[in-house]
């Protein structure tokens, strides 16, 4: 029984399950149907008498003895990679310079970073947060290897990892008057939610002033938290202490933004490893992810 409880291809669905949120997320991640994933942990709980997931129509969430399985589990896949490196006598080396927006840095990126520095621990890391804009720059100059961005507009290049509208967000008690003009708090020029910011406000006809700007995302968030505007933000990675703005009368919906992930191409295992890692979260059901500030 031992050796079939701590088979990785049953531990594998049951970590995937862990951290992408759901089994269609994570049977997508290991390339493998929903159903087979459901009987892998069917099998597992049989195996160990135990339940190890909380499963409703909201979701799927970790029991307590799951949580401690989880743990038991990544050790054991840890273990087993680290075999399979040694066997096959071709471990991931090297060094990967790596570019993500600053939205993505301090909400997303430490849990990506730190599931792919387990897999690949002989890979070395060098991470370069900015404006998208920027690193598009950089990753043309071939001064980055992998870069995770928002798509700029006319430009097809880049796997897409999720698309959703942009969210107005701010101090949850805010209040706009609809006789002032709309306070804005933005990156500086280029960005890519600005632009698409004030382009929807001069459709719109809105009258508009630019209250704070800001290079830093904690400082955008400090700003909008004080109440001082509104912030053109994605939904999906918004900050602690921010809240979608409702005011129709004042903001008109603002368009969609994609989030791209872009590589070397051709025979770059190790990008190509770390891109997977990026796909892998991103496939799974997009609640919310709050940044720590």
């Amino acid at each position: 029984m031992t050796e079939r409880l701590l088979s990785p291809e049953l531990l594998r669905s049951f970590v995937a399950i862990a951290e992408t949120g759901s089994f269609t997320a994570a049977g997508r991640a290991l390339g493998r149907q929903q159903s087979t994933v459901s009987q892998h942990i069917q099998r597992l709980e049989t195996l160990t008498g135990r339940r190890w997931l909380d499963r409703d129509t909201h979701g799927v969430a970790l029991t307590p003895e799951g949580e401690v399985a989880l743990e038991h589990a990544r050790r054991v896949l840890d273990a087993n990679d680290r075999m399979a490196r040694f066997l096959t006598a071709t471990p991931l080396r090297g060094r990967l310079r790596l570019g993500a927006c600053e939205d993505f840095v301090l909400s997303a990126l430490p849990d990506i970073l730190a599931a792919f520095a387990r897999r690949h621990p002989e890979v070395d890391l060098e991470l370069v947060a900015g404006l998208s804009e920027t690193l598009y720059e950089r990753f043309d100059a071939g001064a980055l290897d992998v870069v995770f961005v928002k798509r700029r507009s006319g430009d097809p290049r880049g796997t897409l990892a999720w698309r959703e509208p942009i969210a107005w967000v701010g101090r949850p008690d805010l209040r706009l008057d609809p006789a002032e003009p709309v306070p804005l708090l933005l990156y500086p020029p280029p960005s890519v939610t600005r632009a698409k910011a004030l382009a929807t406000l001069e459709r719109a006809r809105k009258t508009w002033r630019i209250a704070f700007t800001s290079t830093s995302l904690a400082g955008l968030s400090a700003a909008a938290r004080a109440g001082l505007g509104a912030l053109p933000h994605s939904l999906r990675l918004i900050p602690p202490g921010l809240a979608p703005i409702s005011a129709p009368d004042v903001l008109p919906p603002l368009p969609d933004i994609e989030f791209v992930v872009m590589g070397p191409g051709g025979q770059n295992p190790v990008a190509a490893a770390l891109i997977q890692s990026v796909l892998q979260w991103a496939s799974r059901d997009p609640v919310p992810v709050r940044a720590n500030l």
